[in-house]
């Protein structure tokens, strides 16, 4: 009997099971080191068995017979107890005592190894899943075994998507493994202008340099580039440390080091026999360090002047080592490529960005731009509006849980909130003084402070979540460089959406008329029967519902608090003000204006956003003093305000 069963239990005579035992003390003994052979020779051995092996070895499953050397996979019954498998078929052999059995537990780095060879298995499974696991698993740690399996497992893919991206890893492969020059720059030239961060990943290494020294000009393609030392490449500092390390110079001496030695040194009035008196000159120093160094007392060094001579008697240079001169050559001029592409789409990034926070900017300040347009009314609670429509839009989502319902549903009911919100503020505080504007500015910041209060005892002071819809969750990805959310895209549409509702509004309703009428002659607008108390009324409570309207769409991008509405309040303003007082067109270009700023400010200066503020706020100044009506002034009331 043989493992505790009837002999032939098991075929020792399979071709898999021969395989293992040409390799049997190899595995049973396995180390990262030798047991690259044996997990070859299953990979490549073409028996269907071979895969079955390699994934019960890396699950610590495959065991050993101590006696007959033949090897199984086992599942632990008990402590004492394993029931076993033939790997030729896979059937179960029998439940024998563990005794007579030997475990094989690979560590993690031959577990590793095993990880890549199945790779090769994977990459021709029938199920699309398990194939994109084995090329996740091939981008994460490649091999030059899986260029060969790649180039014959994309021949046979029949999934477009998998097909691609087969090819596309086959080639970033080829960059690294190829067996030829010419294959590699091939592969190398066929990604010029592709902006993957993958791709740069696989050619940086190629472009990889050492700096060297030589006696003169080196020649060969191997070389890079020739280095001056004090320049942006390489400073005098880095250079002469070469030198030394080359041993080609001797430690440099500096004038205190020097100072230093010499006062050491003095006896009797003199130093190696030049008198003190006389080392009143650099040159004098000099030759009274080279004396001690002569006589053993002060260790070689360099002075300045020879730190100048030895620089200049040898050329510094950057020798490629990280691909053969050809190789690297090709990737540099395709890593010059990407990069002008790089610098190209992260300006259509900056772009993307600033039209997003100009339609925010937008959608904050467009309520502000009729009140103070149209009333001269410099509302200071208006970003309390915009925090009133953000909490409503809360409230709503607390009553309706499905979030694109409860959106629609909250544009609407923001609207109608802050408008009466509006109309009742115009008519408690705002007509009592109008053409007061000091008085109504403080009127009306007390009004926020009352707000923001009011928000903090019904809701608390903790943010809390404005959800967007499933639908708007995640980005449009362009590339790897260009990207926007789906928030940002529904909010510059809800922007856009708005401009065409205050167009309409204006200029094809008799509300619009008689706000126009009232904007360009108040005095004129009554005399023709026009109710300009009324307007102001409408105008004022129009101009606050579309506050609330933004506070929903804001709500969705950033934090709901009862202080949101001071992050934008400042913005609301510069942007009316630079755009033209009362006009929704230049309200448009002075949000593009503030947005761009704002995003090229914050890149040049990535690190300080408060900075970028000041600096944004600076320039709007300068701007104001330069043209005071803003880009396009209006006539009328709010031109004489």
């Amino acid at each position: 009997m043989a493992l505790g069963i009837p002999a032939g239990a098991q075929d020792a005579g399979a071709p898999i099971q021969t395989l293992l035992q040409e390799h049997g003390e190899v595995i049973a003994k396995s180390s990262r080191r030798t047991i690259g052979p044996a997990i070859d020779a299953l990979t490549e051995s073409g028996l269907p068995e071979a895969q079955r092996v390699l994934e019960r070895w890396q699950a610590k499953e495959m065991w050993r017979n101590e006696e007959t050397g033949l090897f199984v996979f086992a599942e632990e019954i008990d402590r004492d107890t394993l029931r076993i498998f033939d790997f030729a078929d896979g059937s179960e052999i029998g439940v024998v005592p563990d005794e007579a059995f030997d475990q094989l537990k690979p560590n993690s780095g031959i577990r590793g190894m095993i990880g890549a060879a199945l790779v090769r298995f994977q990459l021709t499974d029938p199920d699309p899943a398990a194939r994109a696991t084995a090329l996740d698993a091939i981008a994460r740690d490649a091999e030059a075994t899986h260029l060969v399996a790649l180039r014959k497992a994309v021949t046979q893919e029949d999934d477009p998507a998998l097909a691609a991206r087969m090819e596309r890893l086959e080639r970033l492969l080829t960059i690294r493994f190829g067996e030829s020059e010419a294959e590699r720059i091939a592969a190398i030239e066929s990604f010029d202008g592709d902006l993957g961060v993958d791709v740069r990943a696989a050619l940086n290494p190629l472009i990889a340099t050492r700096l060297e020294v030589a006696d003169t000009e080196p020649e060969g393609a191997e070389v890079a580039r020739i280095l001056e030392p004090g320049s942006e490449a390489l400073s005098r500092a880095d250079a002469y440390g070469l030198l030394v390390d080359e041993g080609l110079a001797p430690p440099p001496l500096s004038r205190d080091m020097q100072r230093d030695v010499l006062v050491a040194n003095i006896e009797g009035g003199s130093v190696a026999g030049i008198e003190v008196a006389a080392l009143d000159t650099e040159t004098a120093r000099d030759a009274a360090y080279a004396a001690l160094v002569t006589r053993g007392l002060a260790e070689p060094a360099a002075t300045e002047a020879e730190v100048d001579a030895n620089l200049d008697a040898h050329v510094f240079f950057e020798r490629y080592v990280g691909a053969p001169p050809t190789v690297a050559a090709a990737a540099a001029a395709v890593l010059k490529g990407i990069e002008n592409s790089v610098a190209l789409n992260q300006a259509a990034d900056l772009a993307l960005d600033a039209v997003s926070l100009a339609s925010i900017y937008f959608l904050a300040a467009i309520g502000l731009a009729i009140t103070f347009g149209v009333m001269g009314v410099i509302n200071m609670a208006h970003g309390e509006f915009i925090m009133m429509g953000a909490y409503t839009g809360f409230v709503v989502q607390q009553i309706v849980p499905d979030h694109t319902a409860s959106i629609l549903l909250a544009i609407p009911l923001a609207f109608a909130v802050t408008f009466a919100a509006g109309v009742a503020m115009e008519r408690l505080v705002i007509r009592w003084l109008y053409h007061r504007p000091l008085e109504t500015l403080l009127a009306t910041f007390g009004v926020s402070i009352a707000l923001q209060q009011l928000a903090k005892n019904i809701f608390g002071t903790q943010a809390r979540p404005l959800t967007a819809p499933g639908w708007l969750d995640g980005s449009l990805v362009v590339n790897d460089i260009v990207s926007i959310s789906y928030i940002r895209i529904a909010i510059f549409v809800l922007a856009l959406l708005f401009l065409g509702l205050f167009l309409l509004v204006m200029n094809r309703t008799r509300l619009g008329l008689e706000v126009r009428a009232v904007t360009q002659n108040p005095h004129m607008a009554g005399s023709m029967g026009i109710n300009p108390d009324r307007i102001n009324m409408l105008t004022f409570g129009f101009g606050s519902g579309i506050a609330g309207i933004a506070g929903v769409a804001i709500g969705l991008y950033a934090k709901v608090t009862s202080e949101m509405g001071s992050d934008y309040i400042v913005q609301s303003f510069m942007t009316v003000v630079v755009g033209g007082v009362g006009n929704i067109w230049g309200t448009l270009l002075g949000a593009g204006m503030i947005g761009g700023l704002q995003k090229v400010i914050e890149w040049l200066n990535p690190s300080n956003t408060l900075a970028a503020q000041t600096y944004m706020i600076l320039f709007i100044i300068l701007f104001i003093q330069f043209r005071p009506r803003g880009i396009i002034a209006l006539k009328g009331r709010a031109a004489e305000a």
